[in-house]
């Protein structure tokens, strides 16, 4: 079985009100896109390396790429119009090339910390059940509002998960959750694992992190330059 890790790199970025897509964006002198990059191309439980980039930008990403040493990239393939959309352009193209019981790790290219242990723990959940989302507990209380100003009711935390990438599936059942969309008129489903549960499939959690943080705005960028320079006290256990 090889490891294919689809890295999700086709976002525009607008909440960053950037000038250019925030996959992009360079801390500390690197793309974030290239943080993200090299932890999969180090972690010896990934074979390759797939990209699913936004159009016109695959040149860039390619030039990165070798400025980095990220040898396992091997396939680069063009978004869609949404985030949805370019999952599924990239399952359908690496089903062309590699098997069905191949797994794939869909990762958003704005997730530069995730660890090697979250990417180990994703593949085992997954070879174990079937498929893997990385998920942490949900500590806030959640309010639900109507208008978001005033609050409509209250969620109970303890039921909640707040969903993060790696999500992990076999190549065969990825691609057939898509074309069970397509017959379904499904076309812009929020994630991969709200997917599973439009139509009717479970999905297991793997452990994630904290750490593992989406970069969305300008403070998060503040946030993931501030983990980049700290180091964990030795007295933590």
């Amino acid at each position: 079985m090889a490891v294919v890790a689809m890295i999700m790199a086709g976002g525009a970025g607008t909440r960053m009100h950037q000038n250019i897509p925030k996959q992009f964006l360079t801390v500390n002198d690197r793309p974030v896109i290239a943080y993200t990059l090299e932890v999969f191309e180090k972690h010896p439980e990934v074979d390759v390396i797939a990209a699913v980039c936004i159009e016109g930008w695959e040149n860039v990403l390619k030039a990165y790429a070798e400025q980095f040493n990220i040898r396992k990239l091997k396939h680069i393939i063009t978004g869609g119009g949404s985030a949805f959309e370019s999952i599924r352009n990239g399952v359908f193209e690496l089903e062309k090339h590699f098997a069905p019981d191949d797994m794939i790790l869909i990762h958003d290219g704005i997730r530069p910390m995730v660890s090697p242990e979250i990417i180990s723990n994703c593949i085992r959940v997954a070879v174990r059940n079937g498929n893997a989302i990385t998920a942490i507990p949900c500590p806030e209380a959640m309010m639900t509002t109507t208008d978001g100003f005033t609050s409509t009711g209250s969620y109970t935390n303890t039921n909640l998960k707040r969903t993060q990438t790696p999500h992990a599936f076999y190549l065969k059942n990825i691609c057939g959750l898509h074309r069970r969309a397509i017959e379904a008129g499904i076309t812009n489903s929020l994630a991969s694992c709200s997917l599973m549960e439009e139509l009717g499939e479970h999905v297991y959690f793997s452990d994630g992190s904290e750490k593992n943080l989406k970069l969305t705005t300008i403070d998060d960028i503040d946030i993931f330059r501030a983990l980049l320079n700290t180091e964990r006290a030795s007295w933590l256990k």
